[in-house]
Formats: C-alpha cells, sequence, structure tokens
C-alpha cells in the first residue's frame, strides 16, 4: 500500500510539475506579454522569443525541459519501476500541453519531452537533441526538426535503452506531440511552414 501511495504522488507530481507553464511565468517576471493572447498565441519558447528575445526564450525553454527531467530524475532517486518512471513522464509531458494552472492551455511539448528522453536514459536524449540540431541545420524549419526527432526517439530507446516500458512512452508521447503539430504538418505539406531566421536568431514559426 505504502508503495502505491508513492506511486501515484509520482504520477500526481509529474503532472502538476508539468503544469508549472515557464513561458507564461517568464513573461510575467519580465513584463512580457503573455504569450497565450500575443504573438502566435502558444506558450513556448519560440512565441517567448517572439516577443522578448533571446534571455526571455532560453528561460522558458530550459524550465520546460526542466519539467519533464525532474519529475523523472525524482522517480528514479526513489527506485520506481520502468513502468512508473515512464507513466510520471507521460504525466509531465501531459501537464505542459494541459496545465491545470492555466486553463489547460499549454504549449505543444517539444522540449519537455527532449527533459523526459534525458531523463529516462540521458544517451537517448542526446540522441535525439542532435537529431534535431542536424535536421536544423540541413532544412532550416523548427517544427520539422522536432517532429523527425520525435518519430526517431522510439528508435533510439530501441537502440541504447531497450526498456519495453520506455519504448512505450516514447511512442505515445510522440503521437501526442504529432497531434499538437497537425497545424505545422499541414503547413510543411502546403510548403508554408516558416524557416528558422538564423539572421535574426529568431523563428518565426511554432514548434513549441
Amino acid at each position: 500500500m505504502r508503495l502505491m501511495i508513492i506511486d501515484f504522488l509520482l504520477v500526481l507530481g509529474g503532472y502538476l510539475f508539468g503544469s508549472i507553464s515557464t513561458a507564461i511565468l517568464t513573461c510575467h517576471l519580465m513584463g512580457l506579454p503573455d504569450p497565450r493572447t500575443e504573438g502566435s498565441g502558444n506558450p513556448g519558447a519560440t512565441n517567448v522569443l517572439r516577443l522578448g528575445g533571446k534571455k526571455a526564450a532560453f528561460l522558458t525553454l530550459t524550465g520546460d525541459m526542466l519539467k519533464g527531467l525532474v519529475p523523472v530524475l525524482i522517480a528514479q532517486a526513489l527506485h520506481a519501476s520502468p513502468v512508473i518512471q515512464s507513466a510520471t513522464a507521460l504525466a509531465a509531458f501531459i501537464g505542459h500541453l494541459y496545465p491545470v494552472f492555466f486553463s489547460f492551455q499549454g504549449g505543444k511539448g517539444v522540449a519537455t519531452a527532449l527533459g523526459v528522453a534525458f531523463g529516462l536514459y540521458w544517451p537517448v536524449g542526446m540522441s535525439v537533441a542532435g537529431i534535431w540540431l542536424l535536421m536544423a541545420f540541413l532544412f532550416r524549419i523548427s517544427s520539422l526538426s522536432a517532429l523527425t526527432a520525435m518519430l526517431l526517439a522510439p528508435a533510439c530507446f530501441w537502440l541504447f535503452k531497450p526498456e519495453p516500458a520506455f519504448i512505450g512512452v516514447t511512442i505515445v508521447i510522440t503521437l501526442m506531440l504529432f497531434w499538437r503539430h497537425r497545424t505545422n504538418i499541414r503547413d510543411l505539406l502546403n510548403g508554408t511552414e516558416g524557416r528558422i531566421e538564423l539572421r535574426s536568431g529568431r523563428d518565426r514559426q511554432n514548434p513549441d
């Protein structure tokens, strides 16, 4: 019974931690517009970059990654099973997408999904991040980079850490992430998706 309570608290804690909107809090603390009502309307690092520049975007990106990383590391520190680690990771990701503290209006989940990958097995996190960087360098399209990286994330787990629970939760996260990016996917198919603006340092699309 005690173990079940701990497992429940880990999953619940993961969701609540994921529900802390780094974008909204960063914008509030830095005196920037609410990212839910300005720019693209998405509370993620890309929109914060538009609204407040690189420092605000970096803080948002870091916070969103930590939301996926920290709950998993806590579950590991408490010697939770791979299934509970995966459930905690999924709960944190869902919290980012549908935060209870912010009217269930969250981001698209790329940074949090990356944090989850690092938490479950850091070499996989490095691989996913490397795929994103390579795709961004080749095509200069952030959403395409994120979607490709997450599409290959389950294969990375299969290669480096073939734990069924980790592979399974990564597939679920990838499917949810693709759903949240359905507008970006439509724009990619239509050839109208924005490109990374290297000169200005801004990405004018909305991958997260």
